[in-house]
């Protein structure tokens, strides 16, 4: 198989979609912020120092989409028509789950802006959180699905 973001003489290259058809494209992607039970009730009890750390997660990762070609170098920047986060609160493994859902009409896959959404998002509860819980762990970011494209439609669950 070859590398696509790879020239011939072996360099960084970013992948020329110029002649790919425009097609509707989406990707969903997840992952677990596991914290104690206690974090987890303050958390969902608004209870936080820094406040409702769900709905500024929410905002960080719909950013952190829209920014995606920022932060990884060879991505193309995308006009994405739809970032949508949900949470949920999981006690029964003293998680929270972060879904991630990735829209656009374009050229190319949005996985990468589905996967930064949801990192960032992980990332930001671990910020407002980590007052009350320094032993957070972030776990299980993947793909969960992606449809559209040249290769077609994918899911995790085959």
């Amino acid at each position: 198989m070859a590398l696509t973001h790879i020239n011939q003489q072996g360099d960084a290259s970013m992948v020329d979609v110029t002649n790919k058809a425009v097609t509707s494209r989406t990707a969903i992607a997840e992952g677990y912020i596991y914290m104690q039970p206690d974090t987890l009730k303050l958390v969902e009890q608004h209870g936080m120092q820094k406040g409702d750390v769900i709905a500024v997660a929410r905002i960080a990762g719909i950013q952190a989409a829209k920014k995606c070609a920022d932060l990884i170098p060879l991505c193309h920047p995308l006009a994405l028509s739809k970032v949508q986060l949900d949470f949920e609160l999981q006690p029964e493994n003293s998680r929270v789950r972060i879904q991630s859902l990735c829209k656009l009409a374009g050229q190319t896959g949005v996985e990468m802006e589905a996967l930064t959404a949801v990192s960032v998002a992980a990332l930001t509860l671990f910020d407002m959180c980590k007052a009350a819980d320094k032993s957070m762990r972030i776990d299980g970011i993947r793909v969960l699905s992606k449809q559209g494209g040249k290769s077609g439609d994918w899911s995790a669950d085959g």
